[in-house]
């Protein structure tokens, strides 16, 4: 007899990290706001190094509504092997696959839920294997891009199709032409691991291929922002369907630290509409001294009000995020605090969606983060582009090039907290980036008040993503097994 009177239920299997969270949780409400009988599971896994990440998470997964619950995936201590820092992340999803392996059991032994598929974040493609033991379709949401989709997939065809070896073009000038981007991309803007000859570059290349196997891929971007990308790979048949369903966003943040939230939007209150520009660099961005002093010489001399989350990385060899200041005169200019008091204020850690939506806020330093991108977008905030990591400098490379929304301080600038860059901005460069980003007349406003329109309306009835999302709901209850 077939499980008629069942109701399906989807499993999510996210990366751990707020930026990976926060955007699945989000697409979980839109779904079951959708269809009323369809419940999700989202497994959560922590890393063991991310000591504020309880209350971050419990903001993240707050929601009324009874058809999402959240598992937190137990570690299988007996698979645990060290592995390299390249490696770390294929090694730390395969070590959850025996916790996800008994919620799926569950599931499919209830008497209520028939097990839909599993939903899949960009970094955990070995579950894959986990749903195929379940006989039940696997889907990928990718939490970046489109066009980063297809240069990631690209790149794995160059290697599996045609023998190519990427790590061969570490430090040259080469640009690939790469179909989901309108203009060659400088192999100087492509993520670090991909040049990895210790089996990092494999591994990345290895996610990719993966998703081949799977019967879809949820994109959280929408067709306006990338129309070119979004057309080439709905044409690749070598591609699973692909589905915009973006801009999804988890607009309240990771806010539990609501008197240093309160303090930050009071001061925001008292300063006049598109004056200050905000300087904010993700959860992994900081500063070594050095290059802190060249950005605090810009702001000075540029004259704009400012509000700067600046970050400390953390102690050498430590393996963990980077954290507050306990005092600021110990890294900044000797002064700056006391001459810049009236038109500028450093902070710690930002509650960047609830800053970028004042309107005081005229222009964002960025470190190009898709999140970030996503909410600049949202918001109407023209960006200065200061990539620091993984995807970071082609996602800036696109909003410059390809997109014409964004402002360059460095574009191929690479630095991470646990290797920092030896090379510095100058003040000049950045003084200078400022200064063209805060411009009134700056042609980029007028394309980024444009897209943010596009954006508020895509997810609505009738609108792009809608459309997408109701797509893929489709695809999910026609796959059910």
């Amino acid at each position: 007899m077939r499980k008629e009177m069942k109701k399906p239920e989807l499993v999510f299997i996210p990366s751990p990290g707020m930026g990976h969270l926060g955007s699945t949780v989000e697409l979980a409400k839109l779904l079951i706001d959708r269809n009323e009988h369809l419940s999700i599971t989202v497994l959560i896994t922590k890393f063991p190094f991310e000591t504020k990440v309880g209350s971050s998470t419990d903001s993240q997964t707050e929601t009324s509504d009874s058809r999402i619950r959240f598992l937190e995936l137990k570690k299988d201590e007996s698979a645990s092997q060290t592995a390299s820092s390249n490696l770390f992340m294929y090694q730390f999803i395969e070590d959850h696959k025996s916790s996800a392996r008994d919620v799926l059991a569950e599931i499919s032994n209830s008497a209520s839920s028939d097990l839909a598929g599993v939903l899949i974040d960009m970094f955990c493609s070995s579950m894959i294997d986990v749903a195929k033991e379940f006989g039940v379709p696997s889907y990928v949401f990718y939490t970046s891009g489109a066009a980063m989709l297809g240069l990631i997939l690209h790149l794995q065809s160059l290697r599996d199709d045609f023998g190519e070896d990427v790590t061969n073009y570490e430090n040259s000038k080469v640009e690939l032409p790469v179909p989901t981007y309108i203009n060659p991309v400088p192999v100087k803007v492509l993520p670090s691991r991909l040049f990895d000859k210790e089996g990092g570059g494999n591994m990345f290349l290895n996610l990719a291929k993966r998703y081949r196997e799977t019967k879809g891929i949820v994109i959280n971007s929408f067709l306006e922002l990338e129309s070119h990308a979004i057309q080439v790979l709905s044409n690749d048949k070598t591609i699973p369907p692909v589905y915009p369903v973006g801009p999804i966003l988890n607009l309240k943040g990771s806010d539990g630290q609501n008197q240093e939230t309160e303090m930050i939007m009071k001061w925001l209150d008292i300063q006049p509409d598109s004056s200050v520009v905000f300087l904010c660099f993700g959860s992994g961005g900081c500063f070594d001294g050095y290059q802190v002093k060249e950005i605090a010489y810009a702001l000075e001399r540029s004259g704009y009000r400012f509000l700067w989350s600046l970050r400390r990385p953390p102690p050498k060899g430590k393996f963990e995020f980077p954290g507050d200041y306990e005092n600021l005169e110990e890294v900044l200019p000797e002064g700056f605090l006391e001459r810049t008091a009236e038109v500028g204020k450093v902070i710690g850690w930002a509650p960047q969606a609830a800053v970028l939506s004042h309107p005081a806020v005229g222009g964002f330093v960025s470190h190009c983060g898709w999140n970030s991108t996503l909410e600049s977008v949202w918001y109407g905030v023209p960006t200065a582009t200061w990539p620091l990591y993984a995807e970071q400098q082609v996602n800036a490379f696109q909003m410059l090039k390809d997109v014409g929304m964004a402002v360059e301080i460095k574009m191929d600038f690479k630095n991470t907290f646990r290797e920092p860059s030896t090379a510095i901005v100058a003040a000049d460069l950045i003084e200078k980036a400022i200064k063209h980003l805060m411009d009134p007349e700056n042609e980029i406003r007028k394309k980024v008040t444009e897209m943010k329109e596009k954006s508020r309306l895509t997810l609505n009835g009738g609108g792009s993503s809608s459309a997408s999302l109701g797509r893929f709901l489709d695809a999910v209850i026609d796959n059910i097994p």
